[in-house]
């Protein structure tokens, strides 16, 4: 849609074409609500979760399984998409170390094979002096974790790959992180689960693993997840009351003085103006403060909140299949890439040619640095060398390759940040009711896309009745959900407590390490 040089007048504007925004966007125009999304990529909706396209090749950005325990998302996601475009696949993901691939989870005679007598013994070894002789003072990640496991174990399957992923050493992260991420998993108990899973003893569902949900297999839409979101888009355009600017990103959000916004948003073909009753904004909270209009006192908190990026390059390799795996967790520290994603085990359907397979290497990095600066031709090079070092694909049969960034992939979770956070939702819900935060980035919280859903589902609740009568943020760190209680003395919120459905969804929030705490 071209820009407009007038106002275009809607009920409700909305920032980011992301699995929040468009979910929002989708339910309010069922219910006869006129919209206006922008979105900063010019070519594809989704946000993380879209599907790029290139040479014919699709490919995801991260790897989205379909899986949610609401009902209410998954019969959200059949109505848009239909069940006929969802594929099952078997779900296969392994580590890599030192040449060697180890099943996760951890199958104890593999294990054993793998990483040799010796070996073997010293892992052994350091979990029992570590089990005599623990840190005593726990303050990191990696303290508790050589507690739990040894120094051994802790460096071959702990170390290299967190750290890879946030970009900070495993003695600077907190125990509390830990304790929550590998919660009620010990040595003995992972040794007597892969001992019966090598026996094949295991009857229990999802082979016995108690301490984490392991799904066999999945759903996925047969051309990638963008697939869905694309279709969502075509659904809020085709309803009549829906505009989407692409390629436009958000210059200034005003509030006009009586409770509604002025939207301005800029792209290649000039600027767009929106005026709405209200304002759904999934864009992150660091970048939406600094573009509101007057500008919030919480701005200096929001401008502290940080951000993980991340990269994929993708490589089109000749051979149909390299490996079964959906994902390989890269646990050598020889290499830079953290995560090497199939394709093909995602969905055939997403390569093109029958002979030919295409991989996706996943580098966490900070926007600015090293990796995200690099030349696209120089990041192909760099995962080329990469795969046959790590002797996953011959050099020789990498046909071609395209580059991916991602900017504020992950909200980091410093000592500050809740402090931060608050402190820009509480004003602008005591200033701004009209104005909604939604999503991974609207919300500063690392979630999957049923969150997502949801938090933008219980926003057009409170939209539809006029009043704010669920509380979004309702989630807890032991994912308990409470009713949401007084808003300060001027407005009190309904007794309305959520469903088992929406705080199923709510639950998909995942932990994100802190920062060891400072001593005092």
């Amino acid at each position: 849609m071209n820009s407009v040089n007038t106002p275009l007048k809607v009920d409700v504007a909305i920032i980011g074409a992301g699995p929040a925004g468009l979910t929002a966007a989708y339910l309010l125009t069922k219910q006869g609500k006129s919209v206006a999304m922008i979105e900063k990529d010019p070519t594809y909706v989704g946000g993380i979760s879209r599907t790029v396209e290139h040479e014919g090749y699709r490919f995801d950005i991260g790897g989205h399984r379909f899986f949610s325990k609401s009902s209410q998302v998954v019969d959200m996601w059949n109505e848009i998409l239909g069940e006929d475009d969802f594929i099952q696949r078997p779900r296969m993901s392994r580590i890599y170390y030192e040449g060697k691939f180890y099943s996760y989870p951890l199958r104890a005679f593999e294990a054993l094979s793998n990483l040799g007598v010796l070996r073997s013994t010293a892992c052994m070894v350091s979990y029992l002096r570590y089990k005599l002789f623990p840190i005593k003072e726990v303050r990191s990640f990696e303290d508790w974790t050589t507690n739990q496991f040894g120094k051994r174990l802790y460096s071959i399957f702990f170390k290299t790959y967190t750290e890879k992923v946030w970009g900070m050493p495993c003695d600077e992260m907190s125990a509390d992180w830990a304790a929550q991420r590998i919660k009620g998993l010990s040595l003995w108990s992972a040794v007597v689960d892969g001992l019966k899973r090598s026996l094949g003893l295991n009857k229990k569902p999802n082979d016995g693993m108690a301490t984490k949900t392991l799904l066999e297999t999945f759903r996925y839409p047969r051309l990638g997840p963008g697939m869905m979101w694309e279709a969502a888009r075509d659904k809020v355009l085709a309803s009549g009351h829906g505009h989407l600017f692409m390629g436009h990103e958000l210059s200034q959000l005003s509030a006009n003085g009586k409770g509604g916004w002025r939207m301005s948003a800029r792209g290649d073909g000039g600027e767009v103006v929106i005026e709405a009753d209200h304002a759904i904004s999934s864009a992150p909270m660091r970048q939406l403060a600094k573009r509101l209009h007057p500008l919030p006192e919480s701005t200096i908190q929001a401008n502290d909140l940080k951000y993980r990026d991340f990269l994929t390059v993708a490589l089109m390799v000749e051979g149909e299949d390299l490996f079964p795996d959906n994902w390989i967790y890269i646990h050598d520290s020889k290499v830079q890439v953290g995560r090497v994603q199939n394709f093909r085990s995602w969905s055939p359907e997403m390569i093109p040619d029958a002979d030919m397979a295409c991989v996706g290497l996943e580098y966490f990095c900070f926007e600015g640095d090293g990796l995200w600066s690099m030349d696209d031709a120089d990041l192909i090079a760099l995962a080329t060398d990469e795969m046959e070092t790590l002797g996953l694909v011959d050099r020789d049969k990498v046909k071609s390759g395209a580059v991916v960034r991602q900017e504020k992939a992950y909200p980091v979770y410093d000592e500050d940040y809740a402090r931060n956070v608050e402190a820009m939702r509480a004003e602008l819900e005591a200033k701004h009711p009209t104005l909604h935060l939604v999503g991974r980035n609207g919300m500063h919280r690392y979630n999957n896309q049923d969150h997502a859903m949801m938090t933008a589902m219980l926003t057009v609740e409170n939209i539809l009745a006029g009043e704010r009568i669920y509380d979004t943020w309702c989630v807890n760190e032991d994912a308990e959900y409470h009713e949401a209680g007084d808003e300060g003395a001027e407005t009190s919120l309904p007794n309305r407590s959520l469903s088992a459905d929406q705080a199923a969804a709510l639950a998909s929030v995942r932990d994100v390490p802190e920062r060891v705490k400072k001593s005092a």
